[in-house]
């Protein structure tokens, strides 16, 4: 809630770019929550600031969100867990997708800008800057480098590195089948305590993150990952296929229809990346999640 008042010109100045700052700080953290409490902060830090000496608000307003957002995803970094950790289930939007050629189902359009954000995650704190303000917001180079305390050219390297991560995992034409394909052979390994088999299909760094409701707990490494792996598939044993936030992904429930967890692949050069099981009763409750067919 915005503590504004309409009747102060500032406030109506501010009222007009709250959209866009709101824009950015979602791109850069991926939370709804934290977008709303960085936007809420440079509206407190504008509150105390002599606006006669600001002579372009815009790129002021968006100076200090991007400063407060890097500082959160730096703390996030800090702490590995927090990335998901600090999210609610209302971040994670699920849709069944039974198809047989997820590709084109209309659905999959409409997750592209989940899967971006899901994409930038695997960005560092600058990179994502430099990316989300030049490429999506067209803020230019040399503020970027004032933001970051980095050089124009050095804002210019880091957002081309953070375009050229963000275009290799881009989803080809396609990959709905493809990111199938592999995450059932995934579970296909699992079911059959093939070790070798999970092995083949993971990447050496593959990351398994599980939200319990006592905590997050965060496995690293594709040896530890497939030891574990009776996790991911006991938990899709009897789930339907989904898309997570625009990743291949399995939902399912529990004989009296009340959700069991939900779990998302994340599949990058044909090998699974990043594994995400959701089982917390309270983070499901709060996802929306479809009655079982």
């Amino acid at each position: 809630m915005s503590d504004t008042s309409p009747a102060d010109p500032t406030a109506k100045e501010f009222e007009a770019h709250r959209d866009r700052l709101r824009a950015v700080a979602h791109h850069m953290l991926g939370s709804h929550a934290d977008a709303e409490d960085v936007v809420q902060e440079a509206w407190l830090r504008l509150s105390r600031q002599d606006t006669a000496t600001i002579h372009n608000l815009g790129g002021w307003l968006t100076t200090v969100v991007g400063r407060i957002s890097l500082d959160l995803l730096r703390a996030r970094q800090a702490r590995p867990e927090a990335s998901y950790d600090d999210r609610d289930g209302a971040e994670i939007v699920v849709t069944l997708d039974d198809g047989p050629v997820p590709e084109d189902d209309a659905v999959l359009a409409d997750s592209v800008g989940l899967a971006l954000l899901v994409v930038l995650e695997s960005l560092g704190p600058s990179e994502r800057l430099a990316f989300v303000l030049h490429d999506l917001f067209a803020v230019p180079f040399e503020e970027i480098g004032q933001i970051l305390g980095k050089s124009t050219a050095a804002a210019k390297m880091l957002a081309s590195r953070a375009r050229r991560k963000v275009q290799a995992t881009e989803r080809p034409a396609g990959a709905g089948r493809e990111q199938r394909e592999v995450v059932q052979a995934f579970l296909a390994a699992a079911r059959g305590g093939d070790f070798e088999g999970l092995l083949r299909v993971l990447d050496p760094e593959v990351k398994l993150t599980v939200d319990t409701p006592s905590g997050v707990v965060v496995t690293l490494g594709a040896t530890k990952v497939a030891a574990g792996a009776q996790l991911s598939a006991g938990a899709a044993a009897h789930g339907r296929a989904a898309l997570v936030n625009g990743l291949s992904g399995i939902v399912s429930w529990r004989a009296d229809g009340t959700p069991l967890s939900v779990v998302a692949f994340t599949v990058a050069n044909e090998r699974i990346a990043d594994i995400l099981i959701v089982v917390d009763p309270a983070k499901l409750a709060l996802m929306g999640l479809p009655d079982p067919a």
